[in-house]
């Protein structure tokens, strides 16, 4: 009987210590995200200070990739660039997994609480 009380005492503090993981893996992604996106946009911000427009695209085999080799989200997906105003503006998004208080100040200015789309323009 005492066997089975440890048992299920330490299920239940595994099912907690595992949660509280997951969390705290989000979070770090989330950092990530957000950190590949500054380092995104100092990337174009150079490379519109050297071509006077930004590039149509981002990733591998574009002129961006002289400046900057731009990672992946850490989940595998792209983050999403999008050219705007003939190469003058451009609005780059990264999805995070929790809500972050950046999103309240982001391009979109949406400032509902279940948005997670972190958008950033020049």
């Amino acid at each position: 009987m005492e066997l089975l009380v440890v048992i299920a005492v330490i299920g239940i503090l595994s099912s907690i210590v595992l949660s509280s993981m997951s969390s705290t893996r989000e979070r770090a992604k989330d950092g990530r995200r957000i950190s590949d996106v500054k380092q995104i946009q100092l990337a174009l911000e150079l490379y519109y200070d050297v071509n006077s427009t930004y590039p149509s695209s981002i990733y591998t085999g574009t002129p961006l990739a002289t400046f900057l080799k731009v990672s992946k989200d850490p989940d595998g997906a792209n983050y999403v660039y999008t050219q705007l105003s003939s190469g003058q503006d451009y609005k780059l998004t990264a999805t995070l997994q929790q809500y972050n208080k950046l999103l309240k100040d982001d391009a979109d200015e949406i400032v509902d609480d279940s948005e997670r789309d972190y958008d950033v323009t020049p």
